[in-house]
């Protein structure tokens, strides 16, 4: 029975209510036969690599059953994902025989390169490329509503964020290079879109196009491997290893069916034992071969009497000479002596990757200054050699530079011959340590005889690489301040300090490499027994490094296990700093959270798609959505500031706030209300907090100066024990997109770009916007967080606390250990701060960041595109690419009555008839067991009518006080002078009270 379900979107409902709400359809009528099995709406989009190839819009039907079916009088027709006027195109009198495709050709766009198959229905309908509704209907009649329903609807498929579907869910988003595919060519048909389909490049089928009979299960071919040649030299025997394999069948013969001669012969056969199983041969070339090239075809058979060829030439020369040995090829200089010449050279085979194979001297030269190994640049024709093989090459010797590299590498190129002389040979690695001169052994063997720590991960997925250092890497300015000896110094050691590892393959891996426990592969990890051959090349993020091509499997140890959400000293107030990375309810396909399409996003004084960022899609969304209020949930802060959230006003805030009580099962979080000024950026700052904790004192403050397009948003709270703060949360500009020269242009002194716009907006918050929230507030507590894409001693920071901020994380952590919220070009440090005012900072209790995102790959978060695995878990684990920073404040009143703790003596005021001044003191004794800390106030009550206490600090509530800074411990004295103006002759009088603390 088909049915589709039509999901209802947040829209005036509440978005918890939203989150909850699903409403189900009634029964389409039953059709198993006939179905939707292709649709594909970017037809002529876009242009270049990323656009359409096909013109034409098309939906395709198939005839899965096992009886004829006439369409005279059917259609299809086509709604947007949300719409409810439907476009129809009526179909050709035509029977579909089973296994039979039906292709119907839809409008045109201006690009593409390739008009679809021959149509067998042509319609004028204009699909959307990523969302939309198809619908299969046993009449011509337009359908209605945007859920249609009725005996006239064959089949249904809503794509991408259609808001009606069949099943559970619509299909995956389409795009330019993807349609949605019926899997099994057509036949899978449960009635969930969701499942039912896969996205893959548009091939569209049609009437002539050979039958797929669903009752017939087709025979998959033998797919054989073979190198394309066997190059030996006279006189001397080798082979070629071939394969072949079948998914439902067992290959279990191979024979050379063309080109049989004396001198060549099959070795080694191995059947595979199972269906999808692997046979292997060799073909042997003995010695006894004269010099030329000759063709042979070796034919693979399984046990369902099908074949597979796998056609090479077997290529007998005479051996060339060697001219030069690999060290002498590499020499002791940066570049080869013999760059650009031709060269005959012979070694070991220590290791064949996808471009080419490293050849290292069997016994090298004995100096330290030369290299004994060499890379041997095959391209896309690998030869056939294995390690342990002895292999004499002809080749022309190159020095090739990666783009960004300041050095280049020795190799060989241009190979004219790579003969197999013997095989069964080792080299023995050479000891290296991680700040050695990798120069001396590029290409060679080696071992890495102590630990090293991952530094860097986020290239895992895309090209299989792993940053590796002696210990973490810290960001120069994360330790010392910016164009020091000392940050120069670290820089210059870091760099020097660093090896990429790779796996080989040069292209996008397949499978995750080096993936272990929880699916993951953490910074600050470690790995023994590294051993392969010293590579030189371009890698993730631009520029080049040394890179170590592994011979065996690392082994990893978990040793910066994941943690759960730090546990800091108890205060009163806990307070988190949370980068969301982009969290938007609008997506970069142009719909958003609701369903609606043609959505954009705004900068400035421009709205489109292509201002949106985070996530492309609903389902995108869905998955950031869950890690983020994962990781919320989980740090259970009483007040939050967001980073990185839509500038939609009050909208992608207050859904993530509902999604957030909806996980904890209760509406504990409330939305900040946004102050007047939220920047010109795409991006805001936000706040929630819990009103069960938390009293909102006014409105919320911001700066609107043009410095700053992500305006700071200020709001002071009052905790449950009465006391005061404000919290200011920031997001300065961040060091990406370089201007070219300037002031902002990177200055090489590891801050990055931007720098100057940096310092102005922290001398603007600390200068200007600081001093208007403590007016406002009438308190001095205020704490600082954010996103200030600034490390630890960089200058914007040092601006902060040159202004008298105290920087939390270097007070808490630094002591214990590096601070680090984020990792980038293979350096830690921070750029999410706490930073507390003087008369704070003693009220702080702790300070942590917890490292859930940073350490993490990139290859685990929401994402859908460009992994070769799908990771994903709902776990808080990159949900962003900062670490949160949670701070616990102990706010405590700003004076204590302590009058009870000390022994007050006044001494009997003295008239001076000289000065005119009434001459007095307080001895004050602390008769406590406890050492008093100051500042005290002393402060005089009920003092007489008249007078005036001349060396008074203050007034509060109506009487006088003199401040003492000091300590007093146990039975200490302390005398306090007091000097009074007035009429002569008055008594003197007054109730001494002593505070700790400031009025």
């Amino acid at each position: 029975m088909k049915q589709h379900t039509l999901h209802a979107m947040p829209g005036r409902m509440t978005v918890l209510a939203a989150l909850l709400a699903g409403l189900s359809a009634p029964a389409f009528a039953a059709s198993e036969n006939i179905v939707i099995s292709q649709v594909y709406g970017a037809g002529g989009n876009g242009t270049g690599a990323t656009g359409a190839v096909l013109k034409h819009d098309y939906i395709e039907l198939f005839n899965r059953g096992s009886t004829a079916v006439s369409l005279n009088g059917w259609s299809v027709q086509y709604a947007s994902s949300t719409g409810t006027s439907w476009q129809v195109t009526p179909l050709t009198n035509v029977t579909l025989e089973p296994g039979q495709y039906y292709l119907v050709q839809e409008a045109a766009g201006a690009g593409g390169t390739a008009s679809t198959v021959v149509a067998d229905k042509v319609g004028t309908i204009a699909m959307a490329a990523a969302s939309g509704k198809v619908a299969l209907v046993s009449s011509t009649t337009a359908l209605t509503g945007g859920n249609p329903t009725g005996g006239t609807v064959v089949d249904f498929v809503g794509y991408g964020g259609a808001n009606a579907f069949e099943g559970a869910g619509p299909t995956a988003t389409l795009g330019n290079l993807l349609s949605a595919y019926r899997g099994n060519d057509g036949c899978v048909e449960t009635d969930n879109n969701n499942t039912d389909f896969a996205t893959a490049v548009p091939a569209p089928r049609n009437t002539v196009t050979e039958k797929r009979l669903c009752s017939v299960t087709p025979q998959k071919p033998i797919v054989a491997t073979c190198p394309s040649a066997l190059a030996l030299a006279q006189g001397y025997a080798g082979s070629a290893a071939l394969s072949a394999t079948d998914l439902d069948g067992i290959v279990n013969g191979a024979t050379i069916s063309s080109g049989a001669m004396t001198g060549l012969s099959l070795t080694g056969f191995t059947a595979a034992s199972e269906e999808g199983g692997t046979a292997t041969v060799s073909l042997t070339a003995a010695d006894s071969l004269a010099v030329g090239n000759y063709p042979v075809t070796v034919q693979f058979t399984n046990n369902q009497g099908q074949t597979g060829s796998c056609p090479l030439t077997v290529k007998i020369s005479g051996l060339a000479a060697v001219t030069k040995t690999i060290p002498e090829i590499q020499g002791s200089g940066a570049t080869s002596p013999y760059n650009n010449t031709a060269q005959t050279t012979e070694g070991i085979v220590t290791l064949k990757v996808g471009t080419g194979f490293f050849l290292q001297d069997m016994n090298g030269d004995g100096n330290p200054d030369t290299s004994d190994g060499i890379f041997i640049y095959t391209a896309n024709s690998p030869a056939n050699v294995q390690a342990g093989d002895k292999v004499r090459v002809t080749g022309t010797v190159t020095e090739y530079t990666p783009t960004g590299a300041s050095r280049s590498y020795t190799e060989i190129k241009d190979v004219t011959a790579a003969v197999v002389m013997a095989t069964g040979y080792t080299i023995t690695s050479t000891n290296v340590v991680l700040g050695d001169n990798l120069a001396k052994v590029e290409g060679m063997l080696v071992n890495f005889t102590q630990p090293l720590t991952v530094n860097q991960v986020e290239f895992l997925g895309d090209r299989g690489e792993v940053t590796l250092a002696n210990g973490r890497l810290e960001v120069p300015t994360n330790r010392y301040p910016a164009r020091t000896a000392e940050a120069y110094a670290l820089a210059a050691s870091n760099a020097a300090g660093m090896i990429v590892l790779d796996d080989g393959i040069f292209t996008t891996p397949t499978t995750i490499p080096y993936i272990g426990q929880d699916n993951t592969l953490r910074v600050g990890d470690t790995v023994t027994s590294l051993t392969g051959v010293i590579d030189f090349g371009a890698i993730g993020g631009g520029g080049a490094a040394f890179k170590l091509q592994p011979v065996a499997a690392p082994q990893f140890s978990r040793t910066n296990p994941r943690e759960d959400a730090p546990a800091l000293p108890l205060g009163n107030v806990k307070v988190a700093s949370a980068n969301v990375l982009n969290f938007f309810t609008t997506f970069a396909n142009g719909t958003d959270v609701e369903g609606r399409t043609g959505q954009g996003c705004k900068i400035g004084n421009t709205t489109s798609a292509g201002n949106c960022r985070g996530a492309n899609n609903l389902t995108e969304f869905i998955r950031q959505r869950d890690k983020i209020v994962a990781k919320l949930k989980a740090i259970d802060a009483d007040v939050v500031g967001l980073m990185e959230i839509q500038n939609n006003g009050e909208y992608a805030v207050t859904y993530l706030t509902n999604a957030l009580n909806a996980a904890i099962g209760a509406p504990v979080y409330a939305v900040v209300p946004a102050p007047a000024a939220s920047g010109t950026d795409a991006i805001r700052v936000a706040m929630i907090y819990k009103p069960s904790k938390l009293t909102l004192v006014g409105g919320a403050l911001s700066d609107g100066d043009a410095i700053n397009n992500r305006a700071p948003m200020a709001q002071t709270f009052t905790a449950a024990n009465g006391e005061k703060f404000s919290l200011i949360v920031n997001h300065l500009k961040s060091k990406g997109s370089c201007p070219n020269s300037g002031a902002d242009a990177d200055q090489g002194d590891s801050q990055g770009c931007w720098n100057a716009n940096r310092i102005l907006q922290a001398q603007r918050l600390v200068n200007t916007f600081v001093p208007q929230v403590v007016a406002a507030a009438g308190d001095p507590d205020v704490l600082l967080i954010g996103d200030m894409n600034s490390y630890g001693m960089e200058d914007p920071i040092a601006t902060m606390t040159g202004a008298g901020f105290v920087n939390q994380l270097e007070r808490f952590i630094r002591p214990n250990g590096t601070p680090y919220s984020y990792v980038f070009g293979s350096n830690s440090g921070y750029l999410d701060h706490a930073l507390a005012s003087a008369a704070l900072s003693p009220q702080v209790a702790g300070a942590a960041e917890w490292h859930v995102n940073a350490d993490e790959p990139t290859v685990i978060d929401y994402n859908l595109e460009s992994k070769p695995q799908d990771l994903y878990t709902a776990l808080p684990y990159r949900a962003s690419d900062h670490d949160p920073v949670v701070v616990s404040l102990n706010l405590q009143p700003k004076f204590v009555d302590v009058t009870g703790s000390v022994r007050l003596t006044q001494q009997g005021a003295a008239y001076n008839r000289v000065t005119l001044k009434y001459v007095a003191a307080v001895t004050i004794t602390n008769t406590s067991n406890a050492p008093l800390t100051g500042p005290f106030q002393l402060k005089l009550n009920g003092l007489t009518a008249g007078l005036t206490l001349d060396n008074a600090n203050g007034m509060y509530e109506g009487a006088p006080y003199v401040t003492v800074n000091t300590t007093l411990a146990p039975g200490a004295v302390i005398n306090v002078p007091l000097t009074f103006s007035g009429p002569a002759r008055l008594m003197v009088t007054y109730t001494p009270k002593f505070y700790r603390g400031s009025f």
